[in-house]
């Protein structure tokens, strides 16, 4: 009878220890939630910049930024992550850019819209193609 609890129990404890490891394992039913975090930024947004905005016109635009680098005032972060529950987590940022609190350029997953262009393009070599800037 001893034996066969001790079969019984490490018999239990493999079967609990697979479930743990099981990354995708889900109670059926259980509704997952969405998961949105940070500032949503959209294309009409970002096609809105230009250069020589001020700090607070852009503010009204993009909103807040969620990240302020207390070291450099002149970078603002903004950062969108998504997570449909139970999927894979989608993530969009933005990081513009001030020079004598006056848009010079940004950088991020968003480009303006070829008929909203105001930023003449950098070249692809000085930073894999995502910045757009604005030559004075």
């Amino acid at each position: 009878m001893r034996i066969y609890n001790l079969i019984i129990l490490v018999g239990f404890s493999l079967l609990l220890s697979s479930c743990g490891s099981v990354t995708s394992f889900a109670f059926p039913g259980v509704y997952r939630l969405n998961i949105p975090q940070g500032n949503i930024i959209t294309q009409e947004m970002v096609d809105q910049l230009r250069p020589g905005l001020t700090k607070r016109q852009v503010n009204f635009i993009l909103g807040t930024p969620l990240v302020k680098d207390t070291f450099d005032q002149d970078r603002w972060d903004y950062l969108y992550s998504f997570q449909p529950g139970g999927g894979e987590r989608v993530q969009e940022r933005l990081t513009v850019f001030f020079e004598n609190d006056q848009l010079t350029h940004f950088v991020g997953d968003f480009e303006q819209t070829p008929e909203n262009e105001q930023f003449d393009n950098v070249s692809a070599s000085e930073s894999s193609g995502e910045i757009s800037s604005f030559n004075q």
